[in-house]
């Protein structure tokens, strides 16, 4: 038989899981997706996710691959494992790609969403969807703190404990604030790489500048000082959302999607 790599566009609702790596005594949803592969193909296979994401952080685009011998055409890989997976997890596509694509090693940056709900009211509907706050956030002064992270930048300041990083040092692409109907703020940050915790802590300090706790230079003097202890309180998870990863074009195979974007350069 003839040894495949099948590419996965996922989107799931991180809610009721422990993040997508697989756990000893808690749900993942990396568990929950190997489980319905391993009963499509009859094979026990490690399914690559690009990033891991934390306990109730959700996918709009999380990108994914395994391994298998099986035959079977990919519309059945697509609308297969939608038939063996909870209503909570879903496969956009399924494509094959070649034998060294890696979901993790092959991805070259990554977007990253937070949705705010600022508003005096809370949202039954959006509670474990987005981050109510009630008191109004100076958007102006956040959109001026979040200009100090573009750039390749020490992180430090902004790392969860635990973290198994070595080397702190991310290149941020994009970083900015943008005001939806409804009350909404989004934060939107691409990179070529996230530290454990990075974004829920660059959300929580320039919040902290919003909220009139601190001035917009705080994310500018972090990232000098990389003091982890004089950064804001980290976001909730809720309210964070992996929306596309970048690859070379040549390495992603199959028609690239609004959810798998073609890397443009270090330069771009």
């Amino acid at each position: 038989m003839t040894s495949r790599n099948i590419r996965l566009l996922l989107e799931y609702d991180g809610s009721r899981y422990h993040g997508w790596q697989r756990q000893v005594n808690a749900l993942s949803i990396q568990e929950v997706v190997e489980a319905a592969v391993a009963r499509l193909t009859g094979e026990q296979a490690a399914v690559i996710a690009s990033g891991r994401t934390d306990a109730g952080v959700h996918a709009l685009g999380q990108v994914a691959n395994f391994r298998t011998q099986v035959s079977i055409p990919l519309k059945a890989f697509h609308l297969g494992l939608n038939s063996l997976l909870p209503k909570d997890i879903a496969v956009l596509e399924a494509a094959e790609v070649a034998w060294d694509f890696h979901a993790r090693k092959s991805a070259r940056a990554k977007t990253y969403e937070y949705r705010i709900l600022n508003r005096l009211s809370p949202s039954p509907l959006h509670r474990q969807y987005a981050w109510w706050i009630s008191r109004p956030l100076d958007l102006a002064a956040m959109v001026e703190a979040a200009a100090a992270l573009i750039g390749e930048r020490d992180f430090t300041a902004f790392r969860a404990s635990g973290s198994d990083n070595i080397n702190p040092v991310r290149q941020v692409l994009a970083a900015r604030w943008r005001p939806h109907p409804g009350n909404w703020l989004n934060f939107t940050i691409t990179a070529n790489g996230f530290l454990r915790g990075m974004v829920r802590s660059l959300v929580g300090t320039l919040v902290e500048v919003g909220r009139g706790k601190a001035a917009p230079t705080l994310a500018a003097d972090l990232l000098v000082s990389r003091a982890r202890q004089l950064a804001g309180p980290t976001a909730p998870p809720q309210g964070l959302y992996l929306v596309e990863v970048f690859y070379e074009k040549s390495a992603v195979g199959g028609q690239l999607s609004d959810k798998i974007k073609d890397w443009p350069g270090d330069s771009g």
